[in-house]
């Protein structure tokens, strides 16, 4: 399905837009405009946590349909490896992880993707064969994760740095699992009845988002005093709604394009972004943010000092570097599994003919 690579894809132009703010001058980030930007930024996490739930219910789904279930499994074992992997590697950027190794288990965004796959894989292949118990199943958690999360701005060290938004975790995993929930829930209607099965599945979603949007001041006095844009029911809902909806919209353009006419310019950029969102994702911050040999960052030249008109430049000029360095990356790792490949296959034995 092309409609969550493009979710994804444009969920990674819209992260490095909001990343890029970091360059303003202190007094426009503080401006109305900005605060416009951050509202739309703020759909961006769960895009992608809800995208890589989306993906591995619907892997885990068509595998048991088609009978390689087994198969599957490890192989997305290992691709939450690497997620976590660059995830370590993006905190040893920032952090002294050789002499603080504390600093590995920061919650930052990577880090809760992986953490959220590594809850959603076993019950995903567990009832992989049985698509609408894992539905109800990933429904059901999917809002005790919401109605919980309140809860977690509460919570008693050390499940509070688990749970609550801080320096220490950007991304707590309430109630940003139930994004991934969520996604799960999708992309088992996507697996186990097609599209028509994920249209129903994302206009019940947008529908059940909006009364929970409505509903904001009952939700909120649900509960003890707690942040009402991090944790609060209505405001997750409100987010889930706008990804769902915009999922829709995509799913509806994928329908309508013709699937013999070659792909156009601006699908291919966005599908680059789309299946690359790990290395765009690394790529983007460490132009942005690391000094590479101790001598060039975004930040450091233009961080702190540009106007919209220079921020909208150097925006670009991320986007257009992050994808050049993505399509790098995915040559070069085409050209080392074949490399791989092709010394395997020199390597292996050869069985001698049969004799006539």
């Amino acid at each position: 399905m092309r409609a969550i690579d493009w979710l994804r894809g444009l969920a990674v132009l819209v992260m490095i837009q909001c990343h890029t703010l970091a360059l303003l001058t202190p007094e426009l980030r503080r401006s109305a405009w900005t605060g416009r930007l951050l509202k739309l930024d703020g759909l961006v996490a769960p895009a992608f946590i809800f995208s890589a739930g989306f993906a591995l219910a619907l892997v885990m789904v068509r595998s048991a349909a088609d009978g390689v279930l087994r198969e599957r499994v490890p192989r997305n074992l290992r691709r939450i490896g690497e997620v976590l992997a660059v995830a370590t590697l993006v905190n040893w950027a920032w952090f002294p992880l050789l002499r603080e190794p504390k600093w590995i288990l920061r919650m930052d965004i990577l880090q809760c993707v992986g953490v959220c796959l590594l809850l959603v894989l076993p019950v995903a292949a567990g009832l992989a064969f049985r698509p609408r118990a894992l539905g109800a199943v990933a429904f059901l958690l999917a809002m005790g994760a919401f109605a919980l999360a309140p809860l977690g701005d509460i919570a008693p060290e050390p499940w509070a740095s688990f749970l609550r938004k801080s320096s220490w975790a950007p991304f707590p995993l309430l109630p940003w699992v139930g994004f991934a929930w969520l996604g799960a829930f999708a992309g088992t209607a996507a697996g186990a009845w097609g599209r028509a099965g994920l249209a129903r599945a994302l206009v019940f979603l947008v529908g059940l988002g909006i009364l929970g949007t409505l509903a904001a001041r009952p939700l909120y006095a649900l509960y003890p005093a707690h942040r009402f844009f991090v944790a609060n029911p209505s405001n997750s809902a409100a987010r889930w709604s706008w990804v769902c909806a915009a999922l829709l919209v995509l799913l509806w353009l994928e329908s309508k394009r013709a699937s013999e006419a070659p792909p156009s310019r601006a699908r291919r950029f966005i599908e680059v972004f789309g299946t690359s969102s790990l290395s765009a994702y690394f790529f983007h911050q460490m132009l942005l943010f690391y000094r590479t040999a101790g001598v060039f960052s975004f930040q450091r030249f233009w961080g702190d000092r540009s106007g919209w008109l220079l921020y909208t430049g150097l925006t670009l000029a991320l986007i257009a570097l992050t994808y050049l360095l993505c399509r790098a990356y995915d040559w070069l790792e085409r050209a080392v599994k074949q490399g791989i490949g092709g010394a395997r296959k020199h390597l292996r034995p050869r069985t001698p003919a049969s004799s006539q």
